[in-house]
């Protein structure tokens, strides 16, 4: 199983950037995808998270409103939408995927068995 997370760069505060992750290895339609990111000297924090159907979604406090996830499962492939970027949004993006979880799992780290290699998203104020 391969994740290749694509998309991050440079942007100003106020703009918008959309993360792909193209999924390899397996056939995806049936497993949650999620995006975590991290930042200089903080934890890893929670982003966003969509169940295998794509009917349900779970987003982090912090880009509440700001972020939307998407699936595509035809092309094995999950999009992270952002926009109103803020500075505090600068962090290295993962990309996730596990098999079917319990709802209230999405949100942990530690519920996701494959991570991508990270893609950089740096927003200057």
């Amino acid at each position: 199983v391969q994740l290749q997370a694509s998309g991050g760069g440079l942007v100003q505060a106020g703009g918008s950037l959309r993360l792909s992750c193209a999924a390899s290895g397996r056939t995806f339609r049936d497993w949650d995808m999620g995006w975590f990111r991290q930042a200089p000297g903080k934890e890893r924090e929670f982003v966003a998270a969509i169940r295998w159907s794509g009917g349900t979604t779970i987003y982090g406090n912090s880009v509440k409103g700001r972020f939307t996830i998407s699936r595509d499962n035809s092309k094995n492939t999950v999009y992270l939408q952002m926009n109103s970027l803020k500075p505090d949004d600068t962090a290295v993006y993962y990309c996730v995927t596990t098999s079917r979880m319990a709802y209230s799992a999405l949100a942990l780290p530690s519920s996701y068995n494959y991570w991508g290699q990270g893609t950089l998203v740096t927003v200057s104020s």
